[in-house]
């Protein structure tokens, strides 16, 4: 550690007031520098920057104010009354990102590894109190070994301290956390809470219990970035919203998000000048999708389409592939969005998938951001594995996710829309505001070919030339319940649309909708399938 950090400050009661502030500045350059610069290079060599390199990368240059700088730990035995270093491992303060207020904790894992400990956990906890008293997003640069062993059990509750904060910020101010490093134990449960979690390759785990442990155990061998790297829980285990080669890209993508998101539940979103024509036309659609319903497309070039200058920033984009969920402009204005990806399964909703879209659908929802939901859905994905897998209540995870939003809700049928799916992709029946369809657009129970096997199988197995008979069955049925009119005259699709009209119209609905209100039932909370 460094040796001025460890000095004795003057003791003379009466030396002057200068004298007193050249010794504050030596104190803040000790604060400043940390264990010294060979612990800084070990850090480097392992492909990771400091805590303070990091800070100055997620805030505004020069907007950056440190909270207990000068604290360090109480604790003695095992040798930590000789070692007392400032922060105690852990950087706190605040700053401005794009102009906006934001909080941040960051460990330094040149001191005891970022190991957490009392004092440690107290600076976090004062940081995510006075996040919750401006209304302001707190940012979490993890990097520490978990629970600093020798502090015992008074460790363990400093993190029972930042999970109960975790829950009561949850839905009133944006909680991200970035794993730059390891990320174990029950140190892993706090970003589990949070809203985002990013993660870099190579240096980044995240982990329950570590390799060793697993092959005790289980007798299973694996490496840590197998088991909990950023690939994995970013293609696996959906943990992980964005997974980066470099902290470099993954914290300008931190700042990013930032700004599409409002400080509080009691803000809308930051708009930007929308310089992007309201009334741009979409001709582009007419080619990018068949109007075939069994054909492939990749839905992401409808969404760059239609969206402010083709821009989005996808959110867990390499899970649960077969649905799309982003955030983009309309106007200027951030909406969300959740998109079957018929690239993917043919866009069919599974339990992953599932899972994916209702979080998105309720941090959206809790944070002000309209939902836009296009839809282009074959039905649930069958399967003895999808059904003991819990199919059932892990789709009833987006239903209720879109039942109980209170934001403006559109909803756009391209193609296909068939089954309990199409309910749930915020159908007209569970409260969308507006419900529009292209004139592709199918809605059924079921495509043509299975519902008339169903309807007519007696009559296609008793006919003297089934295939013919089925043939016009099919399109009989197709015919009177799948034309796009059908549910334009129920009053389920409020208006089937011209695709090339599709940015203009989704804006239009988007400023009827601006000042939407529908308040919930008073409850305590809903109880929501788990």
């Amino acid at each position: 550690m460094s040796t001025v950090e460890e000095r004795p400050l003057s003791t003379a009661h009466f030396s002057s007031l200068s004298a007193r502030t050249a010794e504050l500045a030596q104190v803040r350059e000790a604060v400043r520098l940390g264990p010294g610069e060979a612990a800084t290079a070990a850090q480097h060599a392992k492909g990771k920057l400091t805590a303070r390199e990091r800070l100055a990368l997620l805030f505004d240059e020069g907007e950056y104010t440190e909270v207990e700088g000068m604290r360090r730990h109480r604790a003695t035995g095992f040798g930590l009354e000789t070692k007392r270093p400032y922060t105690d491992g852990v950087v706190t303060g605040w700053g401005t990102v794009h102009g906006r207020t934001v909080f941040a904790y960051a460990h330094d894992f040149r001191i005891f590894g970022g190991a957490l400990g009392e004092a440690h956990a107290e600076k976090i906890h004062k940081i995510m109190d006075l996040a919750e008293k401006a209304g302001a997003p707190i940012v979490g640069l993890c990097d520490g070994a978990g629970a600093r062993i020798q502090e015992g059990v008074t460790a363990l509750a400093g993190y029972g301290g930042i999970f109960q904060r975790n829950v009561r910020n949850s839905g009133v101010i944006p909680q991200i956390s970035v794993i730059l490093g390891p990320c174990a134990g029950g140190a892993a449960y706090s970003p589990a809470l949070t809203d985002f979690v990013f993660m870099v390759r190579g240096t980044s785990q995240m982990f329950i219990t570590g390799p060793d442990v697993v092959q005790a155990v289980t007798g299973e061998q694996i490496t840590q970035d197998a088991l909990g790297g950023a690939d994995a829980h970013s293609t696996l285990s959906g943990v992980a919203h964005f997974a980066y080669d470099d902290e470099r890209a993954c914290l300008e993508d931190v700042r990013h998000l930032l700004g599409l998101l409002p400080a509080n539940n009691r803000e809308r979103p930051p708009a930007e000048p929308a310089d992007d024509p309201a009334d741009r036309t979409n001709e582009a659609l007419y080619d990018l999708v068949p109007a075939e319903p069994g054909r492939a497309y990749d839905m992401k070039q409808v969404i760059g389409e239609v969206v402010d200058h083709g821009e989005y920033f996808e959110v867990h984009e390499t899970w649960a592939t077969n649905i799309i969920c982003a955030f983009a402009r309309l106007d200027g204005d951030v909406v969300g969005i959740v998109a079957n990806q018929p690239a993917a399964l043919a866009g069919v909703l599974d339990i992953e998938a599932s899972e994916k879209a209702a979080r998105f659908v309720q941090t959206c929802d809790a944070f002000n951001i309209p939902l836009i939901t296009l839809v282009d859905v074959p039905g649930f994905l069958p399967g003895v594995d999808q059904e003991h897998g819990g199919i059932i209540r892990h789709g009833a995870k987006l239903l209720y996710a879109y039942c109980n939003a209170t934001v403006p809700r559109i909803s756009l049928t391209l193609r296909k829309a068939y089954g309990g799916a199409y309910i749930v992709m915020d159908s007209r029946s569970i409260g969308t505001d507006l419900a529009l369809a292209w004139p592709t657009n199918e809605i059924a129970v079921m495509g043509a070919e299975g519902a008339a096997g169903v309807v007519f199988r007696k009559e296609i197995a008793a006919s003297d030339d089934p295939e013919a008979t089925r043939r016009a069955r099919i399109e009989e049925y197709r015919t009177r319940l799948m034309h796009p009119y059908y549910a334009a005259e129920r009053g389920l699709v409020d208006d089937v649309i011209d695709p090339a009209e599709t940015r203009s119209r989704l804006i239009g609905a988007l400023a009827m909708l601006r000042h939407k209100h529908a308040p919930l039932p008073t409850r305590k909370h809903g109880n929501q399938p788990q």
